[in-house]
């Protein structure tokens, strides 16, 4: 099962990235990503919190001490979608491996799909999205789509010390509420959501 869970309004949604001090503070500071953020490197955003709280280790692994809620527009992150090639060969997507390569080498924007994770950040049987921004895709990211950035550490913090002391329940009265993120047809192809594709 493949689908988008998301904090969203009808404008926007919710993306989570996990920064160093150096890059977290200026970011915060301005309201959008200037120097030493690099344009230049490929920038993975994340809708999924728990998934984030995974990949950073609720912000305690080094060089991601500092969570962020990214939040952009929804037409923004579906253009991004709509270009978007997955990170790995799929035969129900592309005409052959060779397609796929040519596709992977041009799009700016990459996908790919991972167990979701549970409050205690073990593996669930469904997927959840990370989308990797390149070249264009972070310049409309950064000047464009990018509505209002939140410092999330001190609410990670809270929740992972919840957690520590066994009140799973309370933990998870804090999270995020993700809802399932519904994407035009055309875009749930591109990228591989839905129901119907093996894990």
């Amino acid at each position: 099962m493949r689908k988008i869970r998301a904090l969203y309004t009808p404008e926007t949604i919710t993306v989570y990235q996990a920064y160093p001090p150096e890059i977290a503070r200026p970011a915060l500071a301005r309201g959008r990503f200037v120097p030493p953020f690099k344009r230049e490197r490929m920038t993975w955003i994340k809708p999924s919190f728990l998934w984030m709280m995974y990949r950073c280790g609720w912000a305690t692994k080094p060089g991601q001490e500092t969570v962020l809620a990214v939040e952009i527009t929804r037409a923004g992150f579906e253009e991004a979608l709509a270009r978007a090639c997955l990170s790995h060969y799929d035969s129900d997507r592309y005409a052959s491996h060779e397609d796929w390569s040519r596709q992977l080498k041009e799009s700016p924007v990459r996908v790919q799909w991972d167990p979701e994770r549970s409050l205690l950040l073990g593996a669930l049987p469904y997927r959840s999205l990370q989308v990797g921004l390149s070249g264009q895709a972070v310049h409309r990211y950064v000047d464009e789509w990018l509505v209002r950035l939140t410092d999330m550490t001190p609410l990670v913090r809270e929740i992972h010390e919840r957690v520590l002391a066994g009140d799973e329940d309370s933990a998870r009265a804090l999270l995020p509420a993700e809802e399932e993120y519904p994407l035009p047809a055309e875009v749930a192809a591109r990228v591989g959501a839905g129901g119907d594709y093996p894990e």
